[in-house]
């Protein structure tokens, strides 16, 4: 973590690791580009509509980068299909069959996730990459704990960082060896201790972008407390490029645990930060039913914003001071409405969820028109 003491405060300060930048279709990753999230699709790629259909909520949610599984040669024929009707570049994951990365790169994938090592002759290795280069794809090397090298696993007894590192830098050399340098590489494991400490080496031993996660995190629950440390260490130490919540939930979930850790951050800002006391004897409403429903109620709202809800008028002041809107409960029903950070005006209980619904709405439409509107000369 940086240091800054001309900063206001130097202490939230996130110097990221300086690595080269790449493009995975019109999405930057890498150097000064924002940390984008990611997610899978868990559809038949094959099934083209239910593909677009997850694709599609997965780019409401959020998604900079979906990756679609291409197993087979029906996926990769659907692959030019899905392609057309999304937004959000595709990156095709491969394993073993080097067809299956030459016909991902011409149906149109923005980036193949693939090792090298694994798809064969070099030959073979080669004709990839030419498809790669002709069709304007980037390529992720993708190292697991769970399928490391036998040779590897040999040499050092078990899954650990120095094996993880020396795999993905034997995928790596490959394609420098063959001029190939819009990658970016993962070394990804389900041990929270055994990723974090890969990744920092890798960090130290390549320039190239850093894809983090904890892979196979877990349910929803456990997997976003797994994550949230995983990926929470690695970025406040400035490392990470672009990341993907492994979880064992429906994929919108992974954009939302996504962005979440990042806004704990600073990282990202995307949609309303609620700010909310856990509830106590003083509250003068049901905060954590209240909280429910302007979660789901405001899901919607992608422009980067701050909602305090608190029960009692200890805190509540306080924090209101520093959020676009608050609330703060109080007696005979009611309760004091904050608006940048000052005493607004009063609502009942009873009517606060629809009144705070509407207030964010309006603030948000008001934010995105100041986006758009240009300047005046």
């Amino acid at each position: 973590m940086m240091t800054d003491h001309t900063h206001v405060r130097p202490w939230r300060m996130i110097e990221r690791r300086k690595s080269r930048k790449i493009r995975v279709g019109k999405v930057e990753v890498g150097g000064d580009a924002p940390i984008s999230v990611q997610s899978m699709t868990n559809t038949r790629t094959h099934d083209v509509d239910a593909t677009v259909r997850q694709i599609h909520a997965l780019e409401e949610a959020g998604a900079d980068i979906v990756r679609v599984s291409c197993p087979d040669v029906d996926s990769t024929v659907a692959l030019k299909e899905i392609v057309r009707q999304v937004n959000v570049p595709i990156v095709a994951d491969i394993h073993f069959h080097y067809k299956r990365g030459i016909e991902a790169a011409m149906a149109g994938a923005a980036c193949l996730r693939i090792n090298p090592g694994n798809i064969g002759s070099p030959e073979r290795v080669r004709e990839v990459i030419k498809a790669a280069k002709d069709y304007g794809c980037s390529m992720r090397i993708g190292v697991n704990a769970g399928s490391l090298e036998k040779e590897l696993l040999e040499k050092y007894g078990e899954p650990c960082p120095d094996a993880m590192v020396e795999s993905a830098l034997f995928h790596a050399n490959i394609l420098r060896d063959n001029d190939f340098h819009e990658f970016k590489i993962s070394v990804k494991a389900s041990d929270v201790f055994l990723t974090v400490a890969a990744y920092q080496a890798l960090a130290d031993a390549i320039d190239c972008p850093l894809h983090i996660g904890v892979t196979e995190a877990g349910p929803l629950r456990t997997g976003t407390i797994k994550s949230a440390i995983g990926l929470g260490n690695l970025l406040w130490a400035g490392i990470g490029d672009t990341i993907r919540v492994s979880l064992a939930a429906d994929p919108v979930e992974e954009i939302k645990v996504g962005f979440d850790i990042l806004k704990s951050l600073g990282l990202r800002h995307r949609g309303v930060n609620i700010i909310a006391c856990p509830s106590c004897a003083r509250q003068g409403f049901n905060v954590i039913e209240t909280v429910a429903k302007l979660e789901e109620r405001l899901a919607h709202i992608a422009t980067p914003m701050s909602l305090s809800i608190i029960g009692c008028v200890v805190n509540g002041p306080g924090e209101a001071l520093y959020t676009d809107v608050g609330f703060t409960g109080g007696g005979a029903g009611a309760g004091m409405v904050y608006m940048a950070g000052k005493p607004d005006h009063k609502v009942s209980n009873d009517d606060m969820i629809e009144h705070i619904v509407g207030l964010v709405e309006a603030h948000a439409a008001k934010q995105s028109e100041i986006e758009t509107t240009p300047e005046a000369v």
